[in-house]
């Protein structure tokens, strides 16, 4: 079963590719994702890496935690499952 890997503090020209890369030395990357803002399309500065293992998943944490990427040092940890918000429409269409 895939383990899910937060991945914070990164350089907003960090690319999906860029970060496959860096965690590919670790093991299979199931996926890689960096979450972006919907209105600008900027990067939020944070992402997800599923690694195919939980041993990879741990040797990916230890040996990129606190490793700069793209000028920034990256934040790597074990990403919470928690149950997306559910987001009511906002603006002017609720009157």
């Amino acid at each position: 079963m895939a383990k899910k890997l937060y991945v914070g503090n990164l350089s907003y020209n960090t690319t999906e590719d860029s970060l496959r890369n860096l965690f590919s030395d670790f093991g299979a990357v199931a996926s890689a994702k960096i979450v972006f803002d919907r209105d600008s399309g900027n990067s939020k500065g944070f992402g997800f890496i599923e690694m195919n293992t939980d041993e990879e998943a741990v040797a990916a944490i230890a040996g990129t935690n606190g490793k700069e990427l793209d000028g920034r040092q990256i934040r790597v940890n074990e990403a919470m499952d928690k149950p997306r918000r559910e987001r009511s429409g906002g603006g002017y269409n609720n009157w």
